[in-house]
């Protein structure tokens, strides 16, 4: 027996023990194509010559020093790196141990700056439904993913979920984009005034939901007409990147695309790529300021933030994002994998969408595609897949509870940006393998 407390105790686990490039090897000498990064964690895969020569030298010289004595150089470097690319009025970050802990610090940071403003009323988040901004009971409270909240509830604050911006389920008939993006931006309008626009404190948003919905985006206009509506009642605009963000649509920052700018971005997951647990925290400068002329004092913290290590790490992951040119590559690459995705799927009569942005894909599964009707959730049918891409050498992210965290089925995609076209090819060849086994001949 397994002394470990794994994720699921009465499952038995292949072990891992060597990676190549978008390939991890398990101990019997089977070959895994990473197709999903873990969970879009895994950018560089997992044999990065580069990153793992950057943690030697970094131990080599200096694992750890705690922030509360000591600020380290790959800590100053890579927040220098982050915040010379980082969307306009972003002037600082914090650096934490993963996504979960990114969103915690963002969420105290709003709280603080409201405080420190002399604006203690502002308490109220607004997030949205079938969103997922982590586990410890901030993040999990902030998230919208019912099943992931029920058990916990009694722990968790209270936050107001407004509609998700899910274009398959949620945009009606014979409306725009433009239209359906207005009328959830009322919707959040309409929230903010239930609640008073003087006690809200922040609205939270993945740009590109993840994992509840696999690899949704926006319509047009949708973050713009939120950003608006933020500014016209003082309240901040925390954007989710921790697993969106970091080159994974095509741009550095999600919130590129979408031609706004955060108040606080959390990032995570690509930040590191897996070579070191690291996460971060990009705050605005009217933020950072209004607590350095304050207090001067964030009253929050963990052992190993800011850790010397992990800061080297994540810095020579993303100097080789951008010294390999690897974002052009992620949105050519992306291109042409959500071709193949249509050719081979667009027709199956058990995939209703196929979305996404660069290397960061899913497909939404139906039992009847005409009225978009969702499999019977006890069926299982992500955990079936998830198996049987294993047996056929593919690791991808499915999920349930797509339509209300219970109901739907999705894969999320979402391979490391080192991908040779072939490799786009076998993705798709197991995927389709993967699907016939569990749902018979499309």
């Amino acid at each position: 027996m397994s002394h470990v407390f794994h994720r699921h105790l009465s499952h038995t686990y292949p072990t891992a023990v060597g990676g190549d490039g978008a390939y991890l090897i398990d101990a019997e000498g089977r070959r895994y194509l990473d197709a999903c990064g873990g969970a879009a964690v895994s950018c560089l895969g997992h044999s990065d010559a580069e990153v793992i020569e950057a943690v030697r030298e970094q131990v080599g010289k200096l694992a750890y020093a705690h922030s509360a004595f000591f600020t380290t150089e790959p800590m100053e470097a890579l927040a220098d790196f982050l915040i010379e690319r980082a969307p306009e009025g972003l002037s600082s970050v914090y650096f934490v141990s993963g996504g979960s802990e990114a969103v915690e610090a963002a969420l105290k940071l709003a709280r603080q700056y409201f405080i420190e403003r002399g604006e203690p009323e502002r308490r109220h988040l607004i997030a949205r439904r079938q969103s997922y901004h982590g586990n410890t009971l901030g993040a999990l409270a902030t998230g919208g993913n019912a099943w992931r909240r029920r058990q916990f509830e009694p722990l968790l604050v209270e936050v107001s979920h407004v509609s998700p911006c899910y274009a398959y389920r949620g945009q009606a008939e014979g409306e725009t984009p433009e239209a359906y993006g207005e009328r959830l931006a009322r919707e959040l309008e309409d929230e903010i005034q239930r609640l008073g626009p003087e006690t809200v404190m922040a609205f939270v948003a993945e740009p590109v939901v993840g994992a509840t919905l696999g690899a949704v985006p926006a319509v047009p206009g949708y973050f713009k007409r939120v950003r608006e509506i933020c500014d016209r009642h003082g309240i901040l605009l925390i954007l989710d990147e921790v697993m969106c963000g970091m080159g994974r649509t095509g741009s550095l920052f999600a919130a590129e695309q979408e031609g706004v700018a955060p108040d606080l971005v959390t990032i995570a997951k690509g930040l590191g790529a897996g070579y070191q647990p690291i996460g971060a925290t990009l705050v605005g400068e009217r933020i950072r300021s209004a607590i350095a002329e304050g207090s001067g004092f964030f009253q929050h913290g963990h052992t190993y933030i800011g850790h010397a290590t992990a800061c080297a790490a994540a810095l020579a992951v993303q100097r080789a994002i951008e010294s390999r040119d690897l974002l052009p590559r992620v949105r050519q690459l992306g291109d042409g994998f959500q071709r193949r995705l249509e050719d081979r799927f667009g027709d199956h009569p058990h995939v209703g969408d196929i979305r996404g942005r660069g290397l960061f894909r899913g497909l939404e599964l139906v039992s009847d595609r005409a009225d978009k009707t969702p499999f019977d959730p006890e069926r299982k049918l992500h955990a079936a897949i998830k198996r049987t891409a294993m047996d056929h050498g593919l690791m991808c992210y499915p999920m349930g509870g797509t339509l209300d965290g219970r109901r739907g089925d999705h894969i999320l995609l979402a391979p490391p940006f080192i991908l040779e076209d072939g490799q786009l090819d076998e993705i798709v060849d197991k995927l389709d393998a993967t699907l016939r086994s569990v749902l018979g001949p499309s």
